[in-house]
């Protein structure tokens, strides 16, 4: 019986190690652990700016395909970020009005950048004369921006340009 007194005792000399050795976590900046509230962004409305900035760039040095690429990966994550912040907005509508204000926010800034990016995907096809790949992009623009934004009527401009509609909007 006194063997079974003396197990926790033995455990507790055996389990006692060196703290020397121990390695605590320290963060310096505590903001520092929100990856995508930093400038190094990688899934952010900055990233599709960033996308659209090489491709502008790709087609300045006359690589189109490579532009094609960079506006198709813009495009992409900017409606997937405005899938995303629209969800948020929906999820916490009546639990803190703050979060669907953030997201809805931020979700209009994605649907514009998307926007920009079917702009310049449209006009890359347009000048490859390839109108029936631009023409739904250009549909989308005035379907995420409404008729009577900017966009919207730069996008209907393309379209009457390109043949696919005839009348002209009195809005423009």
């Amino acid at each position: 019986m006194k063997f079974l007194k003396l197990i926790p005792i033995i455990f507790i000399f055996l389990g006692i190690v060196p703290s020397s050795n121990f390695i605590y976590a320290e963060v310096e900046d505590p903001n520092s652990y929100k990856i995508l509230s930093s400038k190094n962004k990688n899934f952010s409305i900055t990233d599709v700016q960033a996308f659209i900035t090489n491709g502008d760039a790709y087609i300045k040095n006359g690589n189109f395909e490579k532009a094609k690429g960079a506006y198709d990966n813009a495009r992409d994550l900017a409606k997937q970020l405005a899938g995303f912040y629209r969800d948020l907005n929906n999820s916490f509508k009546g639990l803190d009005a703050r979060i669907p204000v953030e997201a809805s926010d931020k979700g209009k800034e994605a649907i514009k950048i998307w926007a920009k990016s079917n702009s310049r995907l449209a006009a890359l096809y347009k000048r490859r004369n390839q109108p029936e790949v631009a023409v739904p992009l250009l549909v989308e623009i005035i379907r995420l921006m409404a008729p009577t934004s900017s966009e919207g009527k730069e996008a209907y401009k393309d379209l009457i340009q390109l043949g696919f509609i005839e009348t002209p909007y009195r809005g423009l």
